[in-house]
């Protein structure tokens, strides 16, 4: 079965043309990578998929479900997550208050049931901590969980939007540079971060620019320029691709992963 299959993807707004009929497919249990220039649509194609825009044209189907004109809280309901190139959270509030958040997707209780703590309240919000705390357990924050965000490091702010993501229940996870900004050690922890995320029946797809965590992680990989796929493939068919290296100003692509 397909997992999630874009066909003539396209997301214009204006005159400008963000993603121009992009055909792919993200296959399940993997890590894809995005990949290209700075304004190649990136952040774009995954503000499609994931329901925050809707295409202008074309088609995106999850597990054979079309759910091209979704809006993102359903398609988020489906099992798809992502996580922005700035961390979204709530600064002043602790890890776990964030977190918690995200399992809410989850549950069923309204603003009547928390005026009136409910019984269904009640054991929503425990298992909603519950699932935070499992999530944090599994991003490597337990010991963080009562802390404001706003005292941690970037770093962990990363893995604490990661755990956000995670507390949805998802299927499949959409990264947007989730290793901007941080050092190399860092980086190579959210590296193995990922691979627990996969060896634990989850997909991830990542949009990044440090190229050489790309290759040494990334199944298969999709390559924008200026909206449009020039290629796709394994990273070694990527690196090695004439097409790619010229995207890449001749040789900022071959400079950063030699």
């Amino acid at each position: 079965m397909t997992f999630i299959k874009l066909e003539g993807l396209t997301k214009q707004f204006g005159g400008l043309t963000a993603v121009n009929n992009v055909d792919f497919e993200i296959e399940k249990g993997k890590i894809t990578a995005i990949i290209g220039p700075n304004g190649a649509g990136k952040s774009t194609f995954f503000n499609v998929i994931s329901g925050f825009h809707q295409p202008t044209a074309g088609t995106i189907l999850f597990e054979e479900q079309d759910i091209t004109k979704l809006p993102s809280h359903k398609v988020a309901r489906l099992g798809i997550a992502r996580t922005f190139q700035t961390t979204h959270l709530f600064e002043q509030s602790s890890v776990i208050d964030n977190v918690i958040v995200g399992h809410r997707l989850r549950t069923k209780s309204n603003l009547l049931d928390a005026i009136l703590r409910t019984a269904r309240e009640k054991r929503e919000h425990r298992e909603a901590y519950e699932k935070a705390m499992e999530v944090l357990s599994f991003v490597g924050l337990t010991e963080l969980a009562n802390h404001p965000v706003a005292t941690i490091s970037q770093e962990n702010k990363k893995r604490v939007a990661i755990a956000l993501a995670l507390a949805t229940s998802p299927k499949v996870i959409f990264l947007d540079e989730p290793a901007a900004g941080i050092n190399p050690d860092e980086t190579d922890g959210l590296a193995e971060l990922m691979k627990k995320m996969v060896d634990n029946g989850m997909t991830v797809c990542i949009i990044e620019h440090k190229m050489q965590m790309i290759m040494d992680i990334a199944d298969r990989i999709l390559v924008l320029n200026h909206g449009s796929k020039i290629a796709e493939g394994t990273p070694d068919e990527i690196k090695n691709n004439p097409t790619v290296i010229e995207a890449y100003l001749g040789g900022e692509l071959v400079a950063e992963i030699s």
